[in-house]
């Protein structure tokens, strides 16, 4: 019976703990390179945090949300930043990755004048921008 419950207590914690989310933070500009890939997750968190924040109208949280996409953006177009670019977008990715930095500073000034009209414009066209960069 105690085996029982204490199967239970852990699957139920497992459960609260899968919906937790680690806070986005800025990286330090050290940062040694980072995988492709993994700034790929990145970016795609970030917008998924500047989305919820729009929706919840958390201004604060939107400008860090795009703070952070454009730390993103620029680690992305500097070829000494990222590693293992996938061959599709070697050629692209510093226009695409300026594309998104560019969508990060709109949603960032959206964010400071708290225009939920310019935000809800923003994020579809940072979503594609993330969407172009994936891997295929």
């Amino acid at each position: 019976m105690k085996r029982a419950l204490c199967v239970v207590f852990c699957l139920a914690a497992g459960c609260l703990a899968s919906g937790e989310r680690t806070p986005l933070r800025m990286l330090p500009d050290d940062t040694p390179p980072l995988p492709y890939a993994e700034l790929l997750t990145r970016a795609r968190a970030q917008v998924t945090a500047a989305t919820n924040a729009s929706l919840d109208y958390d201004w604060t949280e939107l400008e860090h949300s795009a703070q952070l996409l454009d730390q993103t953006a620029k680690l992305l177009a500097n070829p000494k930043t990222v590693l293992e670019v996938p061959p599709k977008q070697k050629d692209t990715l510093a226009v695409l990755a300026g594309d998104l930095g560019k969508e990060a500073d709109n949603l960032r000034e959206a964010a400071k004048a708290k225009d939920a009209e310019k935000t809800k414009a923003s994020l579809p066209r940072i979503q594609e921008a993330v969407r172009k960069l994936r891997i295929d």
